[in-house]
């Protein structure tokens, strides 16, 4: 077999990877070493990519640039468009043939994706993973229902109607599944390009039938056909990216696992309905085209404003629901340096927007956009494109100003997803009876939340390139914890979900997966691939290393790999080289194992020093044997009044009994004097001042019940009501992963009092009780209820009873990424 040269490299980091992990075996005993060196497990460094987490000097990726002529059919929800394909080889291999990605044909009834879905799901599976209920058939929800009818009742996928190179002459090409090779005429040499040119069409799919990331979606009771809101992503064929760690990225797309692709510019032509807004990626080239001239003066007033401007008013908007036009325009966008394109269109949506100004003087402006129908209300108003500017504020510091200009949240019927410039969000008011709208609490939050998000995901991955078909966590996980970082400067109030706190509960249950396995295999995205590896981060930042060494690595990274491709290796790497500390214990136990955090404290020994001098010891062992209990004869006979024979009869009393054995004669103090006179200058100074400063010793016995080492931070509280914290690094754990005692020393009138483990909650340890010395009363509380038990199943209606529960199934397994980031 011939290897190209990515695939020879790989072979030996494979090969490397595989020695050095059968080379380290304990055969004896049941020592484990937490914190060995992580470079076994990964790819060995070469000249792609460095052993600091560099990109190395023979480092490239693929360019491929389109031009694209797409038409929006409204009445039959379809697309039709044209594209031309610039691909340059920019690899160090030949290329024979190129694959591109056909994501629209994940929905077909005979895709992978729907032959493969298990319906008996993780909604009605047990802690193990078996299926509850033992032998009973798994349950289908109506939401499962209606999406296979809706596939069986239209034709969806694409419609694949050219395929040429760039001098006309037809190419020979495969599809298979959610993908397409083609092959080229002759190998595409290294250096080289050729061109492309693609027609293709689909049938857009309705959102909400199919739980799909983009889609259409009806308002029935607009005008005389109803209205629609097209949100199109995935929505063209692009090429899979080829990549020195991998080759050819040519996965099938199951639906969770999200898209590795490469970066290229972008002239698009989109062409819609005349009365139809639309928002895109890119900026947009011909706004004397398709705005009034009173809009592109709103445009304009917007760039300086303090607060977002209308550039479509809601009354145009309701004024444009009222009826459909045969007419069309076709809107133009240009956009460089992307790795995607993604758009929306309807008439429905009013526009404002609002100029961000950032970094030095010289920085360009960028526009931060909203687009949304009159169900967005007030909610929208007030707070989309005001958390668009907060998102740019804080993302930049964390990482570079951003590169593009505009950054646009648009309403429609997806939860929330991400592309370059653009995110679709999902949040709406609530229409009331008397005909106006409000939200709640939780709209509010969700919609915050969300925007935040998505718009911090264009840093992550969008400019930051991970592949997110194999590694979710490296966009998910680092944008969700800085979308927690982000938050928190918003409003500290909402529950952002990426504190430690909030993932013990996953971390302790039994479907837990290393954060590193493949997307599509996770058992539950949201905690995996979101929420684990946030916290992690979390606790990266504010216990392990701290702000400054933290962030400063963190901001290297994502200026590292700006308009790059990282893979896990570069980014533990990278916050390794910048920070300074060794972390390589760190990204093992949270990363590649399901081990979790439960430190207990055990014990807690008050030591004494002995000085060997009587006259400072006796008294201490006398003040001992005072403080033990009487033995129950000895307390009875006291309470019985009975008198001692030597109470009785004083005239036989002698030495012995009026002195105990602590009373000090001099054969101890001479016995003492012996003792010194044999001591070393330096041993004798180092006893008398022991002895000065006469400190409290004790020794703290842990106990690592979850197996994940990490730093213990002590509150200790004495006697005196004052408290002090105490950090002990995790390296504490490297001789012994199981069990370690700990020596602290206070000053004389510091008596310990009590000792708490983590008592910020800081580390995710996943039982507090076992934190407390002593041990505390465990707070709980107590609920009132009213058995009903004669009453079960009178008054009920049966059918809205299955129905919410097959609702209640159905919403735990579809909604794995909208659920996340609500």
């Amino acid at each position: 077999m011939k290897l190209t040269a990515v695939r020879l490299t790989a072979a030996i980091c494979a090969v490397t990877a595989l020695s050095a992990s059968a080379a380290i075996k304990q055969t004896k005993g049941d020592f484990e070493d937490k914190f060995r060196q992580l470079d076994e497990s990964l790819p060995t460094a070469n000249v792609y990519r460095t052993a600091g987490g560099e990109p190395g000097h023979a480092y490239w990726q693929q360019q491929v640039d389109y031009k694209i002529k797409v038409a929006l059919d409204e009445q039959k929800r379809r697309l039709q468009a044209s594209q031309s394909i610039a691909y340059k080889n920019n690899s160090p291999d030949s290329l024979r043939f190129l694959w591109i990605q056909l994501d629209q044909n994940k929905f077909r009834a005979d895709s992978m994706s729907a032959m493969t879905e298990d319906f008996g799901g993780l909604g009605n599976r047990g802690p193990g993973g078996q299926k509850a209920g033992g032998s009973d058939p798994a349950k289908i929800s109506l939401a499962a229902l209606r999406r296979q009818h809706w596939i069986d009742d239209h034709e969806v996928g694409y419609d694949i109607q050219k395929v040429t190179d760039g001098n006309g002459n037809k190419l020979h090409y495969v599809i298979v599944g959610t993908l397409m090779r083609i092959d080229l005429a002759e190998p595409l040499k290294p250096g080289k390009s050729t061109d492309l040119n693609i027609n293709f069409a689909f049938n857009i799919v309705e959102e909400d039938a199919v739980s799909a990331r983009a889609g259409y979606e009806h308002f029935k009771d607009e005008g005389e056909n109803g209205n629609d809101i097209f949100l199109l992503a995935q929505w063209f064929p692009r090429l899979a990216a080829y990549t020195d760690y991998e080759g050819w990225t040519n996965k099938e797309f199951l639906g969770r696992g999200e898209f590795t692709l490469e970066f290229g510019n972008y002239d698009v032509e989109i062409t819609v309905p005349a009365d139809h807004i639309v928002s895109a990626t890119g900026a947009l080239q011909n706004a004397k085209d398709v705005l009034t001239a009173e809009q592109r003066k709103r445009l304009k007033e917007a760039e300086s404003a303090k607060r977002p401007v209308f550039i479509v008013t809601e009354e145009e908007a309701l004024e444009n629901e009222k009826e459909g036009t045969s007419k069309t325009k076709t809107w133009r966008f240009k956009a460089d340096k992307v790795r995607d394109f993604a758009w929306a269109s309807s008439r429905k949506f009013m526009w404002d927007a609002k100029g961000y100004k950032q970094g030095g003087k010289d920085q360009p402006l960028v526009m931060a956009m909203s687009f949304y129908p009159k169900e967005g209300g007030d909610l929208w108003k007030k707070y989309s494109t005001e958390a668009v500017v907060h998102t740019l504020e804080v993302y930049s510091r964390f990482s570079f100003d951003y590169p593009y200009p505009v950054a646009q949240s648009v309403n429609g019927p997806v939860g929330g997803m991400e592309y370059p410039m653009i995110t679709f969000n999902g949040p709406r008011t609530e229409l009331q009876d008397d005909g106006t709208r409000t939200y709640s609490l939780s709209e509010k939050r969700f919609l915050l939340g969300v925007v935040i998000h998505e718009i911090g995901h264009i840093y992550f991955p969008m400019v930051v390139n991970s592949d997110e078909r194999q590694w979710t966590w490296m966009d998910e996980g680092l944008n969700s914890f800085l979308d927690g970082v982000a938050g928190r400067e918003w409003d500290p109030t909402i529950p952002w979900g990426v504190e430690p706190r909030d993932i013990t509960g996953y971390m302790k249950s039994s479907s837990q997966v290393p954060i590193m396995t493949q997307s599509d295999s996770v058992l539950h995205l949201g905690p995996n691939a979101y929420t684990k590896p946030a916290a992690a981060l979390n606790i990266l930042r504010e216990t392990i290393l701290g702000r400054e060494l933290f962030d400063f690595a963190f901001k290297e990274y994502a200026n590292r790999w700006k308009y790059k491709r990282p893979t896990p290796a570069d980014f533990f790497r990278t916050m390794e080289e910048a920070s300074g500390v060794d972390l390589d214990w760190f990204w093992r136990g949270w990363f590649y194992t399901t081990d979790h955090v439960d430190i207990s404290l055990d014990r807690v020994y008050q030591l004494r020093l002995d000085t060997e001098n009587p006259d400072i010891d006796y008294p201490r062992l006398r003040q001992e044997e005072l403080d033990k209990p009487l033995s129950l004869t000895d307390l009875r006979n006291k309470e019985e009044g009975k008198q001692l024979w030597v109470e009785k009869n004083p005239d036989v009393r002698d030495f012995y009994d009026e002195n105990d054995r602590w009373t000090v004669t001099n054969k101890e103090r001479n016995k003492y004097n012996s003792y010194l006179k044999g001591l070393k200058d330096w041993e004798r100074d180092a006893l008398e001042r022991a002895v000065r400063e006469d400190k409290n010793y004790y020794v703290l016995d842990f106990s690592n019940l979850g197996g994940l080492v990490m730093p213990i931070i002590l509150q200790l509280t004495f006697e005196d009501g004052s408290k002090e914290e105490m950090y002990i690094p995790a390296e504490i754990w490297r001789r012994n992963s199981k069990n370690v005692s700990k020596l602290i020393v206070t000053d004389k009138g510091k008596v310990l009092q009590s000792v708490l483990v983590d008592p910020h909650w800081e580390t995710a340890d996943v039982d507090v009780e076992n934190n407390y010395y002593p041990r505390r009363i465990i707070p709980s509380r107590i609920e009132t209820y009213k058995s009903s038990k004669s009453s079960s199943l009178v008054g009920r209606d049966l059918m809205q009873d299955s129905k919410a529960k097959l609702k209640s199934d159905d919403d735990k397994k579809d909604a794995d990424k909208e659920e996340d980031k609500q």
